[in-house]
C-alpha cells in the first residue's frame, strides 16, 4: 500500500523548516527575521546575546517563529554547534541571512593592523564560515537560499572606510564563487548591499534637520534614506517564488544614490 501525504502532514513538515538569520536581535536582522515570520517561516534568530529580536508591536503569532540562538559569528566552532544544535531539535534548515557585520572608519595611512583583521573577520570571514556550517544541512535539506548581506560601499571609494569597503566588496565575491560552485546542490546564494537604511541603532543621527540626514537628501534621488523594513521585505521576498531563478547578483537597494551624479 502506498503511502499518501495529508494536508496535515504536509504543514506540519513545514512547520519544522527553518531560516538561520545571523545579528537578528536588533536593528536590520531583527527587521529581516520579523519579515520571514510573517511570511509563516520559522526563524533561527541568532545573535551573541540570544536575545530574540526587539520588534516593539509584534504580534504573538509572529514571535512565536522565533528560536533564539547564541553564538558568535568570529566563532567557527560556534556556529556549527549552533547549527548542529538546530539539527538535533527537528530543525531543517533550509535557508541563511548573513546579516552580522560592523562598521569603524580610520584614517588609511594609520589604520591598525588589528582594526583590519577585526572588520575583514566579522564582515567577511564570519560569511564564508556561516556558509560552510550551513552547507551540509542546504544540502540534506534538498537545496535552500543564502541571503548575504553587504553595502554599496563594495564599489565606492570611501574616505576612511578602506577595511569597510574592502570587506564588502568580499561578500559580493563570496556570494559569485559559492553560487556558482553550489548551484548543483540546489543552492542559491545573493549579495543585498544595502545603502544608507534608517534603523533604531541610528535614528538620531538619521534624523531629519540633522548634518548626515542634510547630506543625504541631496545625494539620494528620493531624498530620504531606506528604512530596515525595505531591507527586510527584499530579503523575505527572494525566498519566495520570485527568487528562484536569480542566484550570484549583488542587489543595491539605496534609492539609486550609488549612480546618481
Amino acid at each position: 500500500m502506498s503511502e499518501t501525504t495529508t494536508d496535515n502532514d504536509a504543514s506540519a513538515s513545514l512547520r519544522r523548516d527553518c531560516i538561520v538569520v545571523t545579528g537578528a536581535s536588533r536593528g536590520i536582522g531583527a527587521a529581516i527575521a520579523l519579515a520571514l515570520a510573517q511570511q509563516g517561516r520559522h526563524v533561527a534568530c541568532l545573535s551573541r546575546s540570544g536575545a530574540l529580536p526587539a520588534c516593539p508591536g509584534a504580534v504573538a503569532e509572529v514571535t512565536a517563529k522565533w528560536i533564539g540562538l547564541q553564538a558568535d559569528v568570529t566563532q567557527p566552532q560556534a556556529l556549527v554547534a549552533a547549527f548542529v544544535q538546530l539539527a538535533e531539535e527537528g530543525w531543517r534548515i533550509t535557508g541563511l541571512v548573513n546579516n552580522a557585520g560592523m562598521h569603524m572608519d580610520a584614517v588609511s595611512a594609520d589604520m591598525p593592523l588589528e582594526q583590519w583583521n577585526q572588520i575583514m573577520n566579522t564582515n567577511a570571514t564570519a560569511v564564508v564560515t556561516a556558509c560552510q556550517a550551513a552547507y551540509p544541512h542546504l544540502v540534506a535539506a534538498g537545496g535552500g537560499v543564502i541571503v548575504n548581506i553587504g553595502s554599496f560601499f563594495d564599489k565606492l571609494g570611501v574616505k576612511r572606510n578602506l577595511a569597510y569597503c574592502a570587506s564588502k566588496a568580499a561578500v559580493g565575491a563570496i556570494t559569485r564563487c559559492l553560487a556558482v560552485e553550489w548551484a548543483g546542490k540546489g543552492i542559491r546564494v545573493i549579495d543585498v548591499a544595502p545603502g544608507y537604511i534608517q534603523t533604531d541603532l541610528n535614528a538620531d543621527s538619521m534624523e531629519a534637520g540633522g548634518p548626515l540626514r542634510a547630506y543625504l537628501d541631496k545625494r539620494i534621488p528620493g531624498r530620504k534614506p531606506g528604512t530596515a523594513a525595505d531591507v527586510g521585505a527584499l530579503v523575505a521576498a527572494l525566498f519566495t517564488p520570485a527568487g528562484y531563478f536569480l542566484t550570484g547578483e549583488t542587489i543595491y537597494l539605496d534609492g539609486g544614490q550609488g549612480i546618481a551624479h
